[in-house]
């Protein structure tokens, strides 16, 4: 089934007040000295907030509508499960409501750390919203300041080898039961929302299909290919790992922003790390992440055939996530090309050029 336009908007999340959070945070004991600073999260909306006492907090407002409840906490316990194995990560934050805090505001959770907090009184319903009084859901985690590391020499993938290798590690001990899989049935659902959403131009609509399905004909075969006899292997990944979630400081090389925390294949959370020019500097790469990565967990070579399955899969979804959230006002801002017949053009070519590498021998 194809997933459906982002109807759950609130005017409460699109134009969220600075001291809607601030209010929120006080109802839960962090109180905010006034400073407020948004930083860039199209997804939901995050803030840093000064508090009184002197410190920071990271305050997350989560987009209505995306993940349920459960899905949410089941994020925070895989979070603070790494932090108790002293993998660097920064976990929500527990939350006790203050005796003055609203009748209707709520705290969710074991250990409770999922806030709920009423939409303001005068938000309107709108097209694209529910009525007035649904919540707002708010998590905090610590500040942390620290800079972008570089990721460049064999020593530095080693490093980070290591650091993915502990999440996994951890990762490998349960399972999720209600956050998402990550599989090819994802790819074919972002092809079928795309068509249904009616956002391809018209003259490159067949040309655009038949390449996407194309490319995803490869990626099922990739996937059942690295399946085997004993199917794929499978744990509990941070699932958006790149260069712009990780933070360091003071030598100290952390995670952060486990929203599309997920059960899928290892390589998942490699790949990204992966910009060599070319087949050669992109192996060596690999080998030194590796390297890292198996002090703590072991990888399955199968795997290395996933990553322009993988690739293929986040170009598709991609598309499919900017489509769904268009109502946003933020995202038609963001990505003023996207549905141009340039854009779609562009995209056919690409999935073309994804279907091609997957059929020749593979280099992660």
């Amino acid at each position: 089934m194809p997933l459906h336009p982002d109807q759950q908007t609130l005017p409460a999340f699109a134009d969220l007040r600075p001291q809607t959070v601030l209010s929120a945070l006080d109802a839960v004991g962090l109180r905010g000295d006034g400073r407020l600073l948004q930083l860039n999260s199209y997804e939901n909306r995050v803030f840093r907030v000064m508090l009184e006492d002197g410190g920071a907090v990271a305050a997350k407002v989560y987009r209505p509508g995306r993940w349920s409840d459960a899905q949410v906490l089941e994020e925070h316990r895989f979070m603070d499960e790494l932090l108790r194995a002293e993998v660097p990560v920064l976990a929500a934050l527990p939350l006790e409501l203050t005796p003055d805090a609203p009748a209707d505001a709520a705290v969710a959770g074991e250990p409770p750390t999922l806030l709920h907090w009423p939409s303001e009184p005068d938000s309107a319903a709108t097209a694209v919203g529910p009525a007035p009084g649904a919540s707002l859901r708010i998590a905090a985690s610590p500040w942390l300041g620290g800079r972008d590391p570089s990721v460049e020499t064999p020593q530095s993938f080693e490093r980070l080898g290591r650091l993915i290798g502990r999440v996994h590690a951890v990762g490998h001990r349960a399972g999720f039961r209600h956050r998402s899989t990550l599989s090819a049935a994802r790819g074919w659902e972002a092809i079928e929302t795309l068509l249904a959403l009616d956002v391809i131009d018209p003259a490159l609509r067949a040309g655009w299909a038949s390449a996407a399905r194309r490319a995803m004909g490869a990626v099922q075969d990739a996937f059942e290919a690295a399946a085997g006899r004993e199917g794929l292997r499978t744990l509990r990944l941070h699932g958006d790992a790149h260069r712009g979630n990780l933070l360091e400081t003071d030598e100290v090389l952390h995670l952060v922003d486990f929203d599309d925390a997920c059960t899928g294949p290892a390589m998942q959370d490699l790949w990204l790390f992966l910009d060599g020019r070319d087949g050669h500097s992109r192996r060596e790469q690999f080998d030194a992440l590796l390297r890292g990565y198996e002090d703590f967990a072991e990888f399955d070579d199968a795997e290395k055939r996933l990553v322009e399955p993988l690739r293929t899969l986040r170009m598709l979804r991609h598309s499919a996530w900017i489509a769904l959230r268009w109502h946003d006002p933020a995202f038609p801002l963001a990505f003023a090309g996207f549905g141009t017949p340039n854009h779609w053009a562009e995209q056919t070519t690409l999935l073309e050029e994804q279907a091609w590498r997957m059929g020749q021998p593979s280099t992660p």
